[in-house]
């Protein structure tokens, strides 16, 4: 029989609604006609007696995407149904789909892909960084796979809001949840292909999450259905059905996004790079992006995926930790993972050692006293003695200081004699203030050079700021005043039950706690999150800290 409205509830208010497919529900006004486009499920059609379906949303190579309602917990679900318009010849009356004449055999394969892929997700999820798939299920000859539906907005969306570009700090919180996410997709053996800031969502009461999944097909170009990739994201191999996608494939789009939120500016398009690589380094589009930060970020967008970081693990690690990443970098063209690094170290250390016994066995033969060997430095210990550069042919190995207090271990003791070393102070919120955060060369470099420079950061410990008052600010003027102060903040919408007033600040929080004016911050770690009051023409509940909180300012 053909596909019938048949409305338990209704798809924009969840009221339950009587006789069937009234036209307008009786609760919120709201005009319930078929408005969805021919060839799509009709608005209130029933899937597997579980699911009312509401608004067309949009179409991809895989098929339709769909509003929806799941009855029986009378919440509001995303469903989107396999149907390949290369593959299909539209729905039967029944609601069937029809596949074309000669693309039966394809258009099951890559239906059992779909169902494959929601079915490892749904196993998956719920997890930290991934929408949940809430449901698959198979009716009309095809396959339907329902996801959670969050408040909130997409990260594009969130981009295009704010005034400034995102610290490197900010970037990797706001998407550390989202690469824990993508890392047990692939611990699970899947990839997801379509990273991009249109597939991020920022809910109004939970962290980052990764949705917008596809098949192998839908993100690869010269497939059998209508490829969507995603211009600045997609990785090169992407855009061949001859070349094979795996982990590094996320690595690359992951680094894109963080590429777009530190500078602003979407990476260069993988095809156009091919042809000529204009791709410019984080650090020379925008100066506050460290050089390491950018040296790693270059290294997960290589266009060879061979010479790209291969792991999210790694990128989140190089990415957060300095050391981690100069680890990774002999020379600014290469990458060398610590294990070769210190392999290579221990080969040159060992032909160091056997020319100059070679040198010492030559002299004494000649009959001259052997000079007593010294050993190599190693790195002083607190309250030991400094390392000393080698003596064979003028070769210093570079000792470690990070973790020093420079006034105690390093300033005033032999190191000055024997490096010179170039001290700046840099906030941390990690870092012991008086030590050594970093330093370049990284311990171990081998230095030919006499009394080589040594350039550190010493932590002037945390940057503490006094949380402004910014209630009732516009979100322009509120960001303003943030920036001045250095603090870290991420911008969220909220429903306005009509309290506040639209597109002006109605509260903050950290760690879910509601902030007041005059409390400290650690501008280093902490990221408070601003609630931007939306429309009075929506109605949701508001904590009280932030209703009382004018009132006792």
């Amino acid at each position: 029989m053909p596909l019938m409205p048949q409305f338990d509830l209704c798809p924009y208010c969840l009221e339950p609604l009587e006789g069937g497919a009234p036209p307008v529900c009786p609760h919120c006004g709201k005009n319930l006609r078929n408005r969805n486009p021919e060839g799509a499920l009709p608005l209130g059609a029933q899937l597997g007696g579980r699911y009312t379906v509401g608004d067309y949303l949009s179409a991809d190579g895989d098929g339709l995407s769909y509003r929806g309602v799941e009855n029986a917990a009378r919440r509001f679900v995303l469903i989107k149904e396999y149907f390949p318009v290369t593959l299909c010849n539209g729905r039967s009356p029944e609601g069937a789909l029809m596949p074309k004449e000669g693309r039966e055999v394809l258009f099951k394969t890559s239906r059992m892909d779909f169902k494959d892929l929601y079915d490892d997700l749904r196993g998956l999820t719920p997890a930290t960084g991934l929408s949940q798939i809430l449901d698959v299920l198979e009716e009309n000859n095809t396959v339907y796979a329902v996801e959670e539906s969050e408040k909130g907005m997409t990260l594009t969306h969130y981009l295009s809001l704010r005034s400034r570009n995102l610290t490197p700090a900010e970037a990797r919180t706001l998407l550390q949840p989202v690469m824990e996410g993508v890392t047990l997709l692939h611990k699970a053996g899947l990839i997801h292909r379509g990273i991009c800031p249109d597939n991020i969502l920022l809910p109004i009461d939970g962290s980052a999450r990764l949705t917008g999944y596809g098949t192998l097909a839908l993100r690869t170009g010269g497939s059998e259905l209508k490829s969507q990739l995603y211009p600045g994201y997609a990785a090169p191999e992407q855009y061949s059905a001859a070349e094979f996608s795996g982990r590094y494939t996320d690595v690359y789009a992951l680094a894109a996004v963080t590429y777009r939120l530190v500078t602003g500016q979407v990476p260069v398009a993988a095809p156009q790079r091919k042809v000529r690589d204009s791709l410019e380094s984080a650090h020379s589009l925008e100066s506050g992006v460290p050089t390491y930060f950018s040296q790693v970020l270059s290294c997960a967008l290589r266009l060879d995926p061979a010479r790209r970081m291969q792991t999210v693990p790694e990128l989140m690690s190089a990415l957060t930790d300095p050391n981690v990443a100069n680890a990774m970098f002999e020379r600014g063209d290469n990458q060398i993972s610590t294990k070769k690094i210190l392999g290579a170290s221990l080969v040159v250390i060992f032909v160091l050692v056997l020319l100059l016994f070679w040198s010492l066995a030559g002299r004494v033969g000649g009959g001259e006293k052997a000079p007593a060997p010294t050993a190599a430095p190693t790195p002083a210990a607190a309250g030991g003695e400094s390392p000393a550069p080698s003596p064979a042919g003028d070769v210093s190995i570079i000792p470690d200081l990070v973790g020093q207090d420079y006034d105690s271990e390093i300033k005033g003791s032999d190191l000055y004699q024997l490096y010179r070393i170039v001290m700046t102070e840099e906030p941390s919120s990690t870092v012991e203030k008086g030590r050594v955060i970093s330093q370049e060369p990284m311990a171990g470099t081998l230095q030919t050079q006499q009394s080589p420079i040594i350039q550190i950061k010493v932590s002037s410990g945390p940057m503490l700021v006094k949380m402004p008052d910014i209630i009732g600010f516009t979100q322009d003027n509120a960001s303003r005043l943030l920036d001045a102060e250095g603090i870290q903040y991420r911008m969220m919408p909220m429903e306005n039950d009509g309290s506040y007033a639209a597109g002006c600040v109605a509260y903050c929080e950290l760690d879910g706690k509601t902030l007041k004016k005059g409390e400290e911050l650690d501008a280093g770690t902490d990221v408070i999150t601003v609630y931007i009051a939306g429309a009075r023409d929506a109605t949701t509940p508001v904590p009280p800290e932030a209703l009382a909180q004018d009132a006792q300012e």
